[in-house]
């Protein structure tokens, strides 16, 4: 299996995979592949098999299937490309190691990974998205491909060390992390609503990815420029563009 990250801002993972190999993904994560790649869809990944898995990963933030992509007949390619400008990048997942991805993070894996459930849990402030705090959890053995929005930038905790993190800039972060979801009183707006102003304090020791532009962020950021009287074509384009991102993040 050989694996290609092309591009700058905008990457495209592309897969070359040998007759028999395989790679595991999210619905909907696939851009293009050749003619000899099989695809179907399972619950069972990383040895756990039945729907209860399929359940979980629901409840994770991802699908009750994953998509299975493998190679017939000679070498076959399949690319997944980003949603948003960012990276793509690897993580190796080892036995009784795991990470937790915010979740539209998980591009694709290899199939010793399990995709499980992480965290849910909703906010009414508008800022956050519908979606509110969502968690994957990456378990099993084998290599994943995480996309992140924007710059990323990396931290090192120390055990006992702390990062308060806007909810939206959570990427990924290895699971010996701790984390709580603390409401911060005292602020409230238009953004936040009667919810109040939510941080997610991580605690080391460990590695966290933290990342610049999550899509709620930039939903919030465009919000003002959507659908405004004295500006319709510029709030149709604006708002087909960003409706389009949503889309394909939903």
């Amino acid at each position: 299996m050989q694996a290609e990250i092309k591009g700058t801002n905008m990457p495209l993972l592309e897969m070359i995979l040998d007759p028999g190999e395989s790679v595991i993904s999210s619905h909907g994560e696939l851009s293009w592949m050749s003619v000899n790649m099989q695809l179907s869809q399972t619950t069972s990944v990383g040895g756990q098999k039945g729907l209860m898995g399929g359940l979980k990963r629901a409840v994770g933030g991802g699908g009750v299937f994953v998509t299975k992509y493998e190679a017939q007949g000679g070498q076959g390619m399949v690319a997944f490309g980003a949603k948003l400008p960012g990276r793509i990048f690897p993580v190796t997942i080892g036995a009784g190691q795991g990470y937790l991805v915010h979740r539209h993070g998980w591009v694709c894996g290899t199939d010793g990974i399990v995709p499980t459930v992480g965290l849910q849990q909703t906010f009414r402030g508008g800022i956050y998205g519908g979606d509110g705090f969502i968690l994957q959890r990456l378990e099993g053995e084998g290599q994943a491909w995480i996309e992140l929005s924007g710059e990323i930038t990396t931290y090192e905790l120390a055990a006992g060390q702390t990062m308060l993190v806007h909810p939206g800039h959570v990427g990924l972060f290895e699971d010996r992390v701790s984390f709580t979801v603390q409401r911060l009183k005292g602020i409230r707006n238009m953004a936040f609503g009667d919810d109040g102003f939510h941080l997610v304090a991580l605690t080391g020791p460990g590695n966290i990815w933290l990342q610049s532009m999550p899509i709620s962020v930039l939903a919030h950021a465009l919000d003002p420029y959507i659908n405004k009287d004295d500006h319709p074509a510029a709030a149709a384009g604006v708002g087909g563009v960003l409706g389009g991102m949503i889309g394909k993040n939903l």
